[in-house]
This record gives C-alpha cells, sequence and structure tokens, in this order.
C-alpha cells in the first residue's frame, strides 16, 4: 500500500499551500513507494514562521526537560528498527545490515547530544575594570536550516538536528527528495512522540525540481541563522555562497575522493577484509567510501588477487534479502552514471579486474579498476558506487603524494601493523579524519566529523558539534561603580 504524507510545521501535518504531490519511488522494485508533499517557497515560510515562533520558549526550557526529550528519542527509535529496516529496503535499497547500523548510530547521536545538554558551555573571563566580572556565554543562534541527505537517512537526518536542539535552537529540516521519509518524516515522528513540542521540528519535502527554489528560500530567510547541510560537493558550494551572501555560518559535509593505503607490513588478511568492507559497504554510497585502493608494490600482486577474488563473490540483489551486500543504487540513473565512469575508464585504458558491463535497473555490480589514470573521469571525481580503483605505490612519500592527489579532503584508512609509522603518514595526509589500522568508513558521535578543501567545513560530534550551532556572547557585571573620564 502506498504511503501518504504532508508537511510537518508547527507540529501538525499539512499539505502543500499549492496541492502538489511527489513520488517516492523504491529503487529495486520502480515502484511508487510513498507520495509527499511538493512544497514551495510560501511553505518554507510558514515552516520558518513556526520554528521562530518555537524558538524561545524552547531555548528557554530547563535542561533537564530538554535532555529527556533526546533520550526517550533515543529509545524510541530502536524500538524502530524493524520499521526501519523496512523503510530504508523501500526508499533507498538499503541492505539490512546498514540499516540496523542506521538506527543504532542515530539512537548514539540522540544520547550524545542529550549528554551536551547539562555540559559546560562558557568561560570566566579577566577584566580590566575592578570589580567586574566578564562571561562568555554560548547560546543558541535561533533557527537553523537543515539539509539532509539520502544516503545513510537515519544517521544524517538525526545529526542535522540533534545538536541544533540540544543546543536550544529550532530547525526546519529538508530532507533529501530521494528519501523524505527517511530522512525526514519518520525521525520527526520519532522526536514528537518523544515529547518534541510543536514548531521546534519542522519538516518540508519538495520535488526535484523545486529543490533550488526550496532551498534558497530556506538559506535566505532573515529569520533563519544557521545553515547545516550534508550532501554533494557541486550542491554544497551553491549552499555555502548562498549562507555567505547572508551573512550566516554553514557546517558543510560534502563529498569525498577517499584513500585506503595498504603498506609493506599490512597484515593482508585484515587489509583485504578492511578494504571491501570500506570501499563496498552501502554499495559504495557513503561520503567516507574508499574509492582509492594505494597498495605498496611489494604486496600488490598477492593483496589484488585476493582483493579481487572477496569481490567477485559479494552477493547482489535484494536489499530486503539478508544475504545482499550490493544492493540497488539510489535510483536507475545512479546506476547508469557508475556505469558511465566505469565504461570511459577501460576506454581510455584502465582494466577491469572485476565487475563493469551494464547495470541491471538500479543494481551495478561491485567494480574493480586498475590502471586508471588523471585523464579518466572516475580518477578525480567521487564515484559514489560499487567502483575502486587499485593503485600501486613504492615508498611511504609516494603514498602520501597519492593520498594527497585530490580536492577533497574527508577521511582516509592506513593499513599497517606499525602504529608509529601509520601514525607519522596520518600527520601528512591533509584529511579531516584518519583511521591507523583500519579502512576509511568510521563514525562515532562523540567525535570531530568532517573534512577539508572540497569535502567541506565545520565539524558535526561532541562538544564541536554544539559550537556550530551557538554563539558566543561577552556579558559582564559591575560589582561596583565604574569610573567615566567625563
Amino acid at each position: 500500500m502506498t504511503i501518504h504524507r504532508t508537511l510537518l510545521i508547527g507540529g501538525e501535518e499539512i499539505p502543500a499551500a499549492s496541492g502538489r504531490t511527489v513520488d517516492d519511488v523504491a529503487p529495486f522494485t520502480g515502484e511508487v513507494y510513498a507520495t509527499v508533499a511538493a512544497a514551495g517557497v510560501e511553505d518554507v515560510s510558514r515552516a520558518v514562521d513556526a520554528a521562530d515562533r518555537a524558538f524561545p520558549s524552547w531555548a528557554a526550557l530547563g535542561p533537564f526537560a530538554r535532555r529527556r526529550v533526546l533520550l526517550d528519542a533515543a529509545e524510541l527509535l530502536e524500538s524502530r528498527a524493524d520499521a526501519a529496516v523496512e523503510l530504508m529496503a523501500s526508499e533507498v535499497g538499503g541492505t539490512q545490515p546498514w540499516a540496523r547500523f542506521n538506527v543504532f548510530l542515530a539512537a548514539n547521536i540522540l544520547r550524545e547530544a542529550a549528554s551536551s545538554v547539562t555540559a559546560p558551555r562558557g568561560d570566566v573571563l579577566s577584566a580590566e575594570e575592578p570589580g567586574a566580572l566578564g562571561l562568555a556565554v554560548r547560546e543558541p543562534v535561533g533557527v537553523v536550516a537543515a539539509f539532509a541527505p539520502w544516503n545513510a537517512p537515519l544517521i544524517l537526518g538525526t545529526r542535522a538536528f540533534a545538536a541544533p536542539l540540544a543546543a536550544g535552537n529550532t530547525v526546519v529540516l529538508k530532507p533529501s527528495e530521494e528519501a523524505p521519509l527517511a530522512s525526514g518524516l519518520f525521525l520527526a515522528d520519532v522526536m514528537h512522540e518523544a515529547g518534541l513540542p510543536p514548531g521546534v521540528l519542522n519538516v518540508v519535502t519538495n520535488a526535484p525540481e523545486d529543490a533550488a527554489e526550496v532551498g534558497e528560500a530556506l538559506i535566505c530567510d532573515r529569520r533563519v541563522r544557521a545553515v547545516n547541510f550534508t550532501g554533494s560537493t557541486g550542491v554544497g558550494r551553491v549552499v555555502g555562497a548562498l549562507a555567505a551572501s547572508c551573512l550566516k555560518p554553514a557546517v558543510l559535509e560534502l563529498g569525498g575522493k577517499n584513500a585506503i593505503i595498504v603498506l609493506d607490513d599490512a597484515d593482508l588478511g585484515h587489509a583485504v577484509d578492511a578494504a571491501v568492507f570500506g570501499v563496498f559497504m552501502n554499495s559504495g554510497q557513503i561520503c567516507m567510501s574508499g574509492d582509492r585502493v594505494l597498495v605498496h608494490s611489494s604486496v600488490a600482486a598477492e593483496f589484488t588477487s585476493r582483493f579481487v577474488e572477496r569481490v567477485a563473490a559479494l552477493p547482489h540483489g535484494d536489499p530486503r534479502s539478508p544475504e545482499t551486500v550490493i544492493g540497488p543504487l539510489v535510483n536507475a540513473a545512479a546506476a547508469s552514471r557508475v556505469a558511465a565512469l566505469v565504461a570511459d575508464a577501460r576506454a581510455k585504458g584502465a582494466s577491469v579486474l572485476v565487475g563493469g558491463g551494464a547495470p541491471e535497473g538500479a543494481v551495478h555490480p561491485a567494480t574493480v579498476l586498475t590502471g586508471v589514470t588523471p585523464e579518466m573521469e572516475v580518477y578525480g571525481g567521487e564515484a559514489f558506487g560499487p567502483v575502486c580503483a587499485v593503485e600501486v605505490f613504492g615508498s611511504d612519500d609516494e603514498a602520501v603524494a597519492l593520498a594527497n592527489d585530490t580536492e577533497h579532503g574527508l577521511t582516509c584508512g592506513i593499513l599497517t601493523e606499525n602504529a608509529t609509522r601509520g601514525l607519522v603518514l596520518a600527520r601528512r595526509v591533509r584529511t579531516g579524519i584518519v583511521h591507523v589500522n583500519d579502512q576509511s568508513v568510521g563514525d562515532e558521535p562523540q567525535a570531530p566529523f568532517g573534512g577539508v578543501g572540497a569535502s567541506g567545513y565545520g565539524r558535526f560530534g561532541g562538544r564541536w558539534g554544539v559550537e556550530a550551532f551557538t554563539t558566543t556572547r561577552w556579558i559582564t557585571l559591575a560589582t561596583q561603580h565604574a569610573h567615566y573620564p567625563f
């Protein structure tokens, strides 16, 4: 049965002002899974109205009451894990392990946000005036515009609002057009059942053709005070430029062209396992996925043989099957885009060690390339699919140079049994995140998460996430009357 949802504004479910709706299509079957309201600029204004009205009372709510809402929401989300698995399989083609990890991490993001509510937030300052007390206090900014992507919908949908709400802000959330339920309305339902007051979290869904207009209206509304965006680098550049033009701070977590480095002292069994996971989890549709596997020349032949053998055996197909590793991409167009990258590389001289060929609907086979060179589109562009390139290096310096040969800088994995050597290399790789003796995919709610360069700026997680959505104010208290020169 097709699901029908409207906008969520001020705690009420209301249709778009235009009455328009848009289909939400299941990538594996191609059938309409849901319909949602197609918001326009008028609806954005209504959502910001609601968030602006709700802000004073939410910001003033006692910290223990605010924390209780977040903790209760975490418990509710975990209790709905089975529903979340079904939702992610239908809406974005997520496999069962990926969906359950989304539930696990999203719940812990809420718990981490809850812990920050009562954490110290400010400093006592030295003052020049005798008897004066100076305070630097962090306070909520107001209404936050939040944009959530589709690829890890529960994790990144929750991350879009958890820290802002914990800090006392209100939020207007624009979920991805590919996952309006999983990255938006489903999570908002959980939050409101947990006791979140009306208007504190509002959800505006839209048709793909209206995304630019709706996004601009949200970012540029004068009552919006900060912008929170996770998505592609291309769209992130537009969002960052709009926020800057309106003099609003933004946190941008964008794409990656991440490397997994296999040094000559790595445990090859572990390295193969790590690389298979880091490249092909969620069919490569993770900003942290290892697009490039860089292998020392002395172990390249053995590693590549074992790696290709493992990749060839990965089960493909229906995301509802517990055995499936490579499920569908978010839509058939995404699978065709990945196939075109592979075809371009092959036409320009790359070798396909496994995979390649035409996709079946939205399912693209797990693919390993070698001999990828700069003139090929896949060399510099984020694949965002089940594709990687194996490259060989001869020294640590060469490995660092290859890892840094990208405009992106999100994450990196360095596989070595020598922690000191790995740490030395980690300090030289220009990324926001490095995992020594592990692959490139990793996320914990208390850690500073974000990249550099074309991977964006700002950090989510822990106290860094709270700092991103608060403003510092200087307040003084004079305990005695000052003397003035006139």
